[in-house]
């Protein structure tokens, strides 16, 4: 597929193909690639006490007959207050999901095809800006809103709000923007 390349006014200087494009897009591969990478950025450090970790409840709270009340062994019981959880979340909980190599290649391929399709990639023959000035300037000429700019030096792109510049993308971070702004480089 064929995707303009611009120049830094943002006028078309020419095309290039794109070496990753698909024609299909599966929702449900995109979608358990994004949960997956989610689930890793979890902590899984909820943690409640059970009966034996909260602390004091060692003696009988009364005797067992005779009283005309319930029998209870211990006052951290989980039904009294001050007990312990019965079911509560435990820290050794693991988030973790095994995604291979080849289902994440190709949901990357997927996505960056998609937004090839919706033309929402813009490649940039050489981009350096040295204001944000500048930065902002070009984004308003394209109309961008919601940018993620990868490959191209990100001072000039400081402080636009709704922008997000990146060194190395994270999946998530294609799901999250809806632009992509790319050095020539970056595609080949």
């Amino acid at each position: 597929m064929k995707v303009n390349i611009y120049n830094q006014e943002g006028n078309i200087v020419g095309e290039t193909d794109l070496p990753f494009y698909t024609e299909k897009f599966s929702v449900d591969l995109v979608h358990q690639v994004a949960v997956a990478m989610q689930a890793r950025k979890r902590q899984g450090s909820a943690h409640t006490k059970n009966r034996g970790e909260v602390r004091g409840g060692g003696r009988k709270p009364w005797r067992q007959k005779g009283t005309g009340r319930a029998r209870h062994g211990s006052t951290r019981s989980p039904i009294w207050r001050g007990g312990g959880v019965a079911f509560g979340p435990r820290k050794e909980r693991n988030y973790y999901q095994k995604i291979n190599q080849k289902m994440k290649k190709a949901a990357w391929y997927e996505v960056l095809s998609q937004k090839a399709r919706d033309k929402e990639i813009y490649i940039f023959e050489k981009l350096s800006l040295e204001k944000t000035r500048d930065a902002d300037k070009l984004l308003k000429k394209l109309g961008l809103k919601s940018v993620l700019v990868a490959g191209i030096n990100p001072r000039a792109f400081r402080n636009i709000p709704r922008l997000k510049t990146a060194r190395d993308v994270v999946f998530l971070d294609l799901l999250n923007y809806k632009y992509l702004l790319v050095d020539k480089s970056w595609i080949t």
